[in-house]
């Protein structure tokens, strides 16, 4: 049985569809569970610890992933990015159980000039991207032949708030809105996500999958700025943006934040595609996927 936590987020919704498509047997949990309390873990493992229903995947989708507002929180944050996982893997290695826990692109500096491999040292910039940096650490001291970490990078989805929907309702309720130019990454499709831990999971059963880190987000790069101009032209097509709204490219200094971004991001997935022999989707093609099926 697989334990799917976070099961109500925009990935962990996700997650929940395909595994029921897939026809997985498997329990989710939200925030009834607190993964930053051990033995509420413990205490909630305990229902399934007959033969017939033993938990041997967990998944943890469950983060702290308001970038900006952890450089205050940094003990919530701490909380939920590094003891929670930590506390996770600590559970898995008791039950002998796989883990499967998602990460983040900042984990890095963004000083790079070509895809960041997974092999690549942490320089996370912020709070966020240090605690996801330290949950990593923890996952893979505990059980490194058991856990696999996939890092992700400007997720997006039907369910919760994220930077397609952000862009869709100010383009139609905004004559003109400016757009960072200046930093470069891939954006990611949650359903992409999701389809690939499926794929892992249902692998891992029959071959042998390394196990460690791995990137996971749709192919190719572009900026936040040409994301958006995608959005508009996509949103326009299929009928979702009425309005006229001019998209302008500003820099990184004139659209200040708190947690300062990594200016390049791009995974490299390389390594995911062989070892899971599959091909991932490029960028623009799941993008108008989603927006083509926006309710």
């Amino acid at each position: 049985m697989i334990w799917l936590i976070g099961c109500k987020g925009m990935l962990g919704t996700e997650v929940s569809k395909q595994f029921d498509k897939n026809n997985f047997d498997w329990v989710g949990t939200a925030r009834e569970v607190d993964i930053t309390d051990y033995q509420s873990l413990k205490s909630f493992v305990s229902k399934y610890d007959d033969a017939n229903k033993k938990i041997n995947w967990i998944v943890n989708c469950a983060a702290y992933t308001a970038v900006d507002k952890a450089e205050e929180d940094i003990e919530l944050a701490t909380k939920l990015n590094t003891l929670g996982p930590k506390n996770i893997s600590t559970l898995c290695k008791e039950l002998g159980a796989k883990m499967i826990h998602i990460s983040t692109d900042y984990v890095f500096d963004g000083t790079a000039t070509s895809p960041y491999t997974e092999d690549m040292n942490y320089k996370p910039l912020g709070v966020y991207g240090e605690t996801k940096a330290d949950g990593e650490k923890a996952v893979l001291e505990t059980i490194p032949e058991a856990s696999y970490i996939l890092r992700t990078a400007w997720l997006y989805g039907h369910y919760g708030k994220n930077f397609v929907f952000t862009m869709i309702n100010l383009m139609n309720t905004k004559d003109k809105i400016s757009v960072v130019n200046d930093q470069f990454g891939t954006p990611t499709n949650a359903e992409n996500l999701a389809n690939v831990i499926c794929t892992l999971i249902t692998k891992s059963e029959t071959s042998e999958i390394p196990t460690g880190i791995y990137h996971c987000t749709d192919l190719g790069q572009t900026s936040w700025f040409e994301f958006a101009k995608e959005i508009h032209l996509l949103g326009v097509k299929y009928g979702k943006i009425t309005g006229n709204c001019v998209v302008n490219p500003c820099t990184t200094e004139e659209y200040p934040v708190k947690a300062k971004r990594p200016a390049y991001s791009v995974l490299s997935k390389d390594k995911l595609m062989k070892n899971l022999n599959i091909t991932l989707p490029e960028w623009k093609q799941n993008l108008e996927e989603f927006i083509k099926n926006i309710q």
